[in-house]
């Protein structure tokens, strides 16, 4: 079900909300000369529209550095009058709020372990009302839409209207390549169920390394995302916090360089053509395969009657393992990846057996 915000478009905030917005500086302001000198660096670029560093930094553990406080908001005031570039950071309490408004900060963030706390955006909140500052608002650490679609109504309720996401990744108890699992369906859907909410992506923390920067930054846009928020440092080996995903403002440069910049849809009327054939197909095919899948389960349920009938267990641990080696093996034939086949056998396998568990304990009706 879509979901309705007051929302003003990112691109009526301000000169600076250019699409693709760029959101660039250090994970924290660390000192004046390394908060001024990285802020003038990026902005030599010319490539960033809005100037970020961590002030308070909420860590795992204590013991770690845990952000300058307010000395620190100060330097990044001083790199705003030095470059002219408006300036954003995160904060975590209404404290922190009255902080950044009384020192001009121009845009605010709400971070992931915040938003995965309702008392704690509602404090944000309660802090913004009556104010007209545009708010970002990141996902939640953990996979929860409703979390972060809540995070989001609770700061739009409070009256802030030039209100977006940010997109960094979700924690996962099992690592892959990545710091957080991007976990792009969750994006998408928040896009799916609030359509004029502009999403911005974090591939700073979704990688956790320097070197993945650019794929999933490409990615994103590739998802019509509204912008990127990437950290950089002048010495990143250097840094006190998230050393190894932070890049140079000359990295950062060539990396926006780089992007291909694409068009949400198409404006040539041969290409809208060409796209509206092959969307037919689309469509055919789709009613193909909900033929099959439909037609797929009536057999199970005939399979789920048979097994009743003869005291027989719903699951085949032989017969799954079949499937998945045949299956896959000829996915990948059909240049199908494995990954996609796995996934989609296991949504499949699993409606069959609620069909057939259905059947199974239906009651007999005696005439």
């Amino acid at each position: 079900m879509k979901k309705e915000l007051q929302l003003e478009p990112m691109k009526n905030w301000s000169p600076s909300a250019t699409r693709p917005l760029i959101i660039s500086g250090p994970c924290s302001a660390e000192t004046e000369q390394q908060m001024v000198t990285t802020a003038k660096q990026i902005a030599a670029t010319g490539k960033a529209h809005v100037l970020r560093a961590g002030i308070w930094k909420p860590r795992t553990r204590p013991g770690q550095f845990e952000g300058m406080g307010e000395e620190g908001l100060k330097w990044l005031i001083q790199a705003k009058q030095e470059t002219g570039l408006p300036v954003a950071t995160e904060v975590a309490n209404a404290a922190h709020v009255e902080a950044c408004l009384k020192a001009g900060v121009d845009i605010l963030w709400v971070g992931a372990r915040s938003t995965v706390n309702p008392f704690s955006v509602q404090e944000i909140a309660d802090a913004l009302k009556g104010v007209d500052v545009p708010v970002l608002v990141k996902n939640p650490v953990n996979p929860d839409l409703e979390l972060w679609i809540g995070a989001l109504e609770r700061i739009n309720k409070a009256g802030i209207t030039k209100l977006a996401a940010i997109h960094r990744g979700f924690s996962s108890f099992e690592k892959g390549p990545f710091r957080n699992a991007p976990m792009w369906d969750m994006a998408i859907e928040l896009k799916t169920r609030i359509p004029e909410l502009d999403i911005i992506c974090d591939p700073s923390h979704i990688c956790g390394t320097r070197e993945l920067i650019p794929f999933i930054a490409q990615k994103a846009l590739d998802l019509d995302m509204a912008g990127l928020m990437i950290e950089s440092h002048i010495h990143p080996d250097a840094a006190w916090s998230d050393a190894k995903q932070q890049v140079t403002p000359s990295s950062l440069s060539k990396i926006i360089e780089g992007l291909v910049v694409r068009k949400p849809s198409a404006e040539d009327k041969n290409v809208k053509d060409a796209l509206s054939l092959f969307r037919e197909q689309i469509d055919q095919l789709d009613d193909e395969i909900m033929q099959k899948l439909a037609a797929r389960m009536k057999i199970s349920e005939k399979i789920g009657q048979f097994k009743k009938d003869n005291q027989v267990t719903i699951l085949q641990v032989n017969r799954w393992e079949e499937i998945i080696h045949t299956r896959v093996a000829l996915g990948l034939a059909m240049g199908l990846s494995e990954e996609f086949s796995r996934e989609m056998l296991k949504l499949v396998h699993q409606e069959s057996i609620q069909v057939q568990t259905r059947i199974m304990n239906k009651a007999d009706v005696k005439v």
